[in-house]
């Protein structure tokens, strides 16, 4: 038997400007002109460029407008909403010094050739034929971007087949392949990290010299003792005394093991564009946003004088109608959209604020061990904002302070005990332990178990796994594996 229920709940559910507001505010400044010239090009209600009068002073109350339900009949159209100061010449800026004159700066990125590109141009200057050249490039567009080839050359030999329609053997993909690894940079095409390091070795410009010829045989016949560190294990095998060991090993750790460079094949210098820039005026702290790249927006005078002649014309007029509620549409999300930016740009400096409030002695100096406990909970209530706001704006944004710029997540840390009863922020702890290391006999390195102990004896209260995660956050190998001659 079917029966029809009435049941009320209670939800909470976000409304389109809210999600696109929350996009809005994870975008980083460097993208966020991307951002904007998008929007002005879906919504001819929005225009780049500012008023000739004066504008007035931003209310950061973000207000929804939107009447979306309302019969357009029944709805006060006004001019003056969409051509008042607030709107039609808002330029997107901190701290409300702008000025007209400044030129807008292109950022420089620095790139040149990829690593393939420049691998081709040295595989043309080979005196090879088609085939061979159509096998190199198949072995050049199978290296990875570490600069290794770690398909299997029967794979490879397949591809040609398939793909070229070459019919080809080991030996002959081998033989191109050793010219290959001769080009630059030196280890290039390798399969391995011991085949890197050998043809790095044999590369050298003195590779009859003793402390070589020694790297040479401890790479071939000793790589599984070197990786390993077992050192007096090399000596007795290879024959060689303390220094000589310690020679050849010190000259195999300077060679390159990632020959191939960057992560993206590119070579390439990044500018990061800090979000915030802080300055230190006499111990004062001041916080702006850093928005150069941002155009000035404003509502587009021509849409917004579309409602003065809807009001003199005859409001029955269907096709008229129906036009003035696109326009109406489009000038409702052109002043939404340059609300939302101002909601933006109160909501990260806020946070940036809050944050530079609670790390003051920090930012003073740039003494890591100045470093608070702090959560995003911390900010969230001291600005009176739900944690994940405060959580997007700390995972996409950077700050430039006098010490180097730095990802507003680098502030946020767990807090470690001490037998004082203090908490200190774990990257105290973290610096403590790396000076530590840096500090230590590295013929002795010390264990985990003994940084535990010093870890104690300076007063904080960390166990064993706690040290040893940190370790490995800052990338510090084990104990055997810090060890040297």
């Amino acid at each position: 038997m079917q029966k029809l229920n009435l049941s009320q709940t209670l939800s909470q559910k976000l409304s389109p400007q809210q999600i696109q507001f929350i996009k809005l505010l994870q975008v980083p400044t460097a993208e966020l002109d991307a951002r904007i010239e998008e929007e002005l090009e879906i919504n001819p209600a929005l225009e780049e460029g500012r008023e000739e009068k004066e504008e007035s002073s931003q209310d950061d109350t973000f207000e929804d407008n939107y009447e979306e339900d309302m019969p357009m009949e029944d709805r006060d159209i006004n001019l003056d909403d969409y051509l008042d100061d607030e709107y039609s010449g808002y330029k997107m800026h901190g701290d409300g010094n702008y000025n007209p004159d400044e030129e807008d700066r292109e950022i420089p990125i620095s790139s040149q050739a990829s690593l393939h590109e420049q691998l081709i141009q040295q595989l043309n200057f080979l005196k090879l034929d088609d085939r061979q050249k159509l096998i190199g490039q198949q072995l050049i567009g199978s290296i990875e971007n570490d600069g290794y080839i770690r398909r299997d050359l029967e794979a490879i030999i397949n591809d040609l087949a398939f793909s070229q329609n070459i019919e080809t053997d080991i030996d002959e993909v081998e033989e191109i392949l050793v010219k290959i690894q001769n080009f630059d940079p030196a280890g290039i095409a390798a399969r391995n990290l011991q085949e890197c390091l050998l043809i790095q070795l044999e590369r050298k410009e003195h590779p009859d010299d003793p402390e070589v010829q020694h790297a040479l045989r401890i790479v071939q016949d000793c790589f599984d003792e070197f990786t390993k560190k077992h050192y007096s294990k090399i000596q007795r095998k290879c024959d060689l005394t303390e220094e000589e060991t310690k020679e050849a090993v010190n000259l195999i750790t300077r060679l390159n093991p990632k020959p191939g460079g960057t992560s993206d094949g590119l070579v390439r210098t990044q500018y990061i564009i800090p979000d915030f820039i802080l300055t230190n005026n006499s111990g004062k702290l001041e916080v702006s946003l850093n928005s150069k790249n941002a155009p000035e927006l404003r509502i587009s005078r021509s849409y917004a004088e579309m409602f003065d002649a809807y009001d003199k014309s005859d409001k029955k007029d269907k096709k008229l109608k129906e036009t003035v509620t696109f326009v109406k549409q489009k000038l409702d999300a052109a002043k939404w959209f340059i609300d939302a930016i101002k909601q933006r740009q109160n909501t990260l400096l806020r946070t940036m604020e809050a944050i530079v409030e609670y790390q003051y002695e920090f930012f003073l100096d740039g003494d890591e061990t100045n470093l608070r406990p702090m959560i995003l909970k911390d900010i969230a209530e001291k600005i009176d904002m739900d944690i994940s706001t405060v959580s997007r704006v700390a995972n996409s944004k950077a700050v430039q302070t006098e010490f180097g710029v730095y990802p507003l997540k680098y502030f946020f840390s767990e807090g470690i005990s001490t037998d004082s009863g203090e908490d200190v922020s774990n990257r105290e702890v973290k610096s403590v332990l790396q000076s530590m290391v840096d500090q230590e006999d590295k013929k002795r390195p010390l264990s985990d178990d003994k940084l535990v102990k010093l870890l104690n004896q300076k007063g904080y209260n960390i166990a064993r796994r706690t040290v040893a995660k940190y370790r490995e956050q800052l990338q510090i190998p084990v104990a055997r594996l810090r060890k040297e001659l």
